[in-house]
């Protein structure tokens, strides 16, 4: 038996969650002021999408402990759509975002944090904040994984939705340049309009290759190919 249920990890995590938004929300930053405002930042938008993934989360754990026993067929059937929008969101934003979100975060702060946290911004974010942002998003994801079993989407139309996302996010960052003639992250100031494009589609298949990652992970942890033929048979 796991030390801590899983339905109070999840609870944990999205109060956790929920309370890093709330400081965020409160913080007096100049950038958010401006066109855009928090939604032009990626890990904001991370940060919206791991908070709905966990009140999915939280929100089926409820319904099953309130139908546990007594389920008609309907209430079973609305349950059923309540785990594949988890495990959709999971598949598809959760994993490969939050995990993209730690990954090219700390990778360029440690190369040089000007290119995307300023030290000036550390007058505004206190350090664990700053960490519930940017830290802890991936060991929350994880842990979900390991706790609960997810299906993912064929990989043709999981890679599709996480690409439409990627360029949908590129396409909102360049109109944000335009209009206010500055780019969201320093590192897009001090590059060449080749250099950008490169590095956009680097990014977007950095994307791509965590969603799959992501997807043998849970497959690793979950399915067993050879013990389900062997059952099957």
């Amino acid at each position: 038996m796991a030390l801590i249920p899983s339905q109070v990890l999840r609870v944990a995590i999205l109060l956790s969650y929920l309370s890093i938004l709330c400081h965020y929300r409160a913080l007096d930053m100049p950038a958010r002021q401006t066109y855009g405002g928090s939604w032009k930042f990626l890990t904001f938008i991370d940060l919206v999408i791991q908070t709905l993934f966990f009140a999915v989360c939280v929100l089926i754990d409820v319904s099953s402990l309130l139908t546990k026993g007594g389920a008609n067929r309907e209430q079973e059937r609305q349950l059923r759509k309540l785990v594949s929008l988890r495990d959709w969101i999971m598949a598809v934003l959760a994993f490969p975002i939050g995990a993209f979100v730690v990954f090219t975060f700390w990778s360029l702060y440690l190369y040089d944090r000007e290119l995307v946290y300023p030290k000036v911004l550390d007058n505004f974010i206190p350090q664990w904040l700053n960490h519930g942002m940017h830290t802890t998003v991936l060991p929350f994801i994880l842990i979900e994984m390991r706790t609960s079993r997810h299906r993912y989407p064929g990989r043709r139309q999981g890679l599709a939705a996480v690409c439409v996302f990627a360029v949908g996010y590129i396409l909102w960052t360049c109109w944000v340049q335009r209009v206010t003639g500055v780019w969201v992250y320093p590192i897009l100031e001090r590059i060449t309009p080749l250099a950008r494009l490169l590095f956009f589609s680097v990014l977007t298949a950095v994307i791509c290759v965590l969603y799959v990652l992501g997807e043998i992970l849970n497959g690793y942890i979950w399915y067993r190919p050879h013990a389900a033929k062997v059952k099957g048979e």
